[in-house]
Formats: structure tokens, C-alpha cells, sequence
């Protein structure tokens, strides 16, 4: 017998009834971002290998590490796509959106990266996320935070925090920088390997390790507040009013950064412990130089991703296993002649946009109930040779466990009726 083949590790497969909490997941994002006036965007799933490196940042973990890479068939090297923003950017560029003014994104999608599988991260995940191009007002960055922390209200997960920082820009990370390097080199044997390499590279970046040896060393290094240009520091003032002018709560954190050398000013995080160690439930920032990077014009720009697979587990693991809610109607035709009474009857009900569900085996009753259940049905449409002989279908309401007798009539009639009795 030839051996099992299996999805490859760090991947899922979505079976119902999973695969309905993504739809209504996907379903509430892309109803949100529309009511902020986000139009969806959709890029290949592989991209040039260049793209990623010039975007994302070759000291980031992406590109040294974690990226599915390689040549196809001309020798050209490409990658499957390991995050959002860099293809969004490249196709505003090749579609000239920017000349059309300011643009509103979002996408929802997989992402690619090869790492250690672990609780909420898969080589292959989801994201949902958005792009507002065109505004360097504060007001961008706290609109694009807005509609994260609406999506997370929305689920009432209890413990879930904003929390923000400012990176300052081009004129005030220098001095950062400098700083960060007097703080960390003297220590520099009792950090971990991964910080060691990034010290002189993007010393940034060590602020994000999640190594415990470098902890103690994170924890009392310089705070970027002190070093930002007055610029920065109203930008990032005038963010943390609008928050709360709107009333979304929030706190300034330091240690955020992101991972991303692409970011600049504000960055922010929506956390929860529900997890344990893995708390980001989605994190974004301001981005203004990226798009000239890519070889476009001088763009400010401001979103956020949103991991769907860790999402889901948070809301699970904040609020139990959803109870799934039955809908719809099993057509049960014990018997040849049966089925066919049904068969009309099953297709009036999905023209109508009723789900119908039907078994063509013959079976005993109890063994089509038990289908219905499995199903989610909420009723049951039992014909048999004894409602034959009567002209009439028995209709059971499957959480009720009560039956009631419908005149077998012609299928548009029937199928009118039973939507009037299952209303």
C-alpha cells in the first residue's frame, strides 16, 4: 500500500467547521475595511526575490532567514510572497494608483515563511491588512489603528492592549543608533548569537529579541523618546491626542519596534496574553520611505497585518469553542420514489439561497438524522411511502424535536412553504 502522503509541516488544512469562523472572520474584516473606505487589493503569490530584499530589509529575519526562495525555469530568482506591504507597494507603482492621489488597501491572504512551527505561526499563514498611502497627517496613523482595534473589539477579547511607540525618521535614528551601540557593546559577549550579528548591522533590531539572555540588556537600554527631533515628537503627540479624542485606549511602550527596517514614526502592536509567549495579535506602523525605495515617489504611508490563524486561536482560547449555529434544511427521501419527490424540491430551495442538504443512499431514518447533525442542518424534510400515500412531507425542527405535516405540492410551492415555516 502506498504510503500516506501528508500536508507539509507548518501548514493546515481548514475543514468545516473551522472553515466557517475563517469566513465569518474574513467576512467582518472585509465589512470594516469598507466602512472606512478600503477597496480590496490582490497580488501573485510570488514575486522577484529583489523586491523583498529593497522592502523588507536584508538585516531582517525575513530576508536572511525565513524566505522560500528560488530560480524558475530562466533563471531568475523569485520568492513566495513572506509579507503584504512591499507587493502592495509594487503593484500601486505598475498600476500608477499614486497618480490617481491618496489610496486605500486592504488585502486578505496567505503569507509564506519558512520557521520553526510553533503555536499560532505556520510556514504558510493568513494575513488581513491594510495600506493608506498618501497622508502624513497623524490622523492616517490613527485611523489605520482605529480599524485594528475596532476588528479586535469586535471579538471582546478581554485582555487585548494597544500598545504604541515612535522610531523616529531619517533625522533622529542616527543619534539613536549611536546610542543603542554605546549601550550594547560593551556587553556584547553575553548577547545572544542573533544579537551579536545585528549590533553593528541594526542595532534596532535587538530591542525586538525575544532571547532571555539579551533581556536584561534590552530592558535598560536607551529609551528613543529622549532622542527624537521635535518633528517626531509632535507627530507622535498629535497621534496619542486624536487616540484620545476617540477614546481608544492605548499605551506607549518603548520596546516596540517591529520587525521590519521599514518602518518610521509611529509603530503599534495589539497584544494578548491568551497565548502565552506569543501575544502580537497584529502590528503595523508608518512606512513613508518604502515606496521611494521601490523606486517611486516621495509617498507617506501608514497599515497593519493582522495574523488570522493566531487571531482565531486567541478568540478561542479567550472565549471557548464557538457554538455553531444551525441553518438550513435536510432533505430525507427514505426510498427511491422519495428521493425523487425531493430532488425538485432540494434545487427550488437553493435557488431561493436556502442551504439544502441530501442524502441519495438508502438508509434508515435515524442514520439521515444523524447526516443532519453532522450538517448543521436546523430542519429535517422526512418524505417516506407512508407521506407518499398521504400527499404530505413531515417537517422536524431538529433543536426543537418537533414535527408538523406540509402538503407534498408542487416543488416551487413546497419550497415557498418551507421557507414561510422555517423563518
Amino acid at each position: 500500500m502506498p504510503e500516506k502522503i501528508t500536508a507539509p509541516r507548518g501548514t493546515e488544512d481548514l475543514i468545516p467547521p473551522q472553515s466557517a469562523r475563517w469566513q465569518a472572520l474574513e467576512s467582518r474584516a472585509r465589512a470594516l475595511a469598507r466602512c472606512f473606505g478600503y477597496g480590496e487589493i490582490r497580488t501573485p503569490l510570488f514575486e522577484a526575490t529583489e523586491l523583498f530584499v529593497r522592502g523588507v530589509g536584508e538585516t531582517t529575519d525575513i530576508v536572511e532567514k525565513e524566505m522560500y526562495t528560488f530560480l524558475d525555469k530562466a533563471q531568475r530568482s523569485m520568492t513566495l510572497r513572506p509579507e503584504w506591504t512591499a507587493p502592495v507597494v509594487r503593484a500601486m507603482l505598475e498600476h500608477h494608483l499614486l497618480a490617481q492621489g491618496p489610496q486605500r488597501l486592504y488585502y486578505i491572504g496567505p503569507i509564506f515563511r519558512y520557521e520553526r512551527p510553533q503555536k499560532g505561526r505556520y510556514r504558510q499563514s493568513h494575513q488581513f491588512g491594510v495600506e493608506c498611502t498618501g497622508y502624513a497627517e497623524p490622523a492616517a496613523d490613527v485611523e489605520v489603528i482605529s480599524l485594528a482595534w475596532e476588528l479586535v473589539r469586535s471579538y471582546r477579547i478581554a485582555d487585548a492592549a494597544l500598545k504604541i511607540n515612535s522610531i523616529g525618521d531619517e533625522t533622529c535614528r542616527p543619534r539613536y543608533r549611536e546610542a543603542l551601540l554605546e549601550h550594547f557593546r560593551p556587553n556584547l559577549a553575553q548577547l545572544s548569537p542573533d544579537a551579536q550579528r545585528r549590533v553593528e548591522r541594526n542595532p534596532l533590531r535587538l530591542l525586538d529579541s525575544k532571547e532571555e539572555r539579551d533581556a536584561p540588556f534590552v530592558a535598560s537600554a536607551p529609551r528613543f523618546e529622549a532622542y527624537l527631533c521635535d518633528a517626531c515628537r509632535e507627530h507622535f503627540a498629535a497621534v496619542r491626542a486624536t487616540l484620545d479624542l476617540l477614546d481608544v485606549p492605548y499605551r506607549v511602550d518603548p520596546r516596540v519596534v517591529r520587525g521590519l527596517d521599514y518602518y518610521t514614526r509611529t509603530v503599534f502592536e495589539i497584544q494578548s496574553g491568551a497565548l502565552g509567549a506569543q501575544s502580537a495579535l497584529c502590528g503595523g506602523g508608518r512606512y513613508d520611505g518604502l515606496i521611494r525605495s521601490l523606486g517611486g515617489p516621495q509617498t507617506p504611508a501608514v497599515g497593519f497585518a493582522l495574523g488570522m490563524e493566531r487571531f482565531l486561536m486567541i478568540v478561542e482560547a479567550a472565549q471557548g469553542a464557538p457554538i455553531e449555529t444551525r441553518a438550513g434544511i435536510q432533505a430525507i427521501g427514505l426510498g427511491v420514489q422519495a428521493r425523487a419527490a425531493l430532488l425538485p424540491v432540494v434545487a427550488e430551495l437553493r435557488r431561493l439561497g436556502v442551504p439544502a442538504f441530501m442524502d441519495y443512499e438508502d438508509r434508515k431514518l435515524l442514520a439521515h438524522l444523524k447526516t443532519a447533525d453532522r450538517n448543521g442542518a436546523r430542519f429535517a424534510l422526512i418524505v417516506g411511502s407512508e407521506e407518499l400515500a398521504s400527499d404530505e412531507a413531515v417537517l422536524r425542527d431538529l433543536e426543537l424535536r418537533a414535527d408538523r405535516r406540509l402538503p407534498l405540492r408542487e416543488p416551487r410551492v413546497l419550497a415557498a412553504s418551507l421557507v414561510e415555516a422555517t423563518i
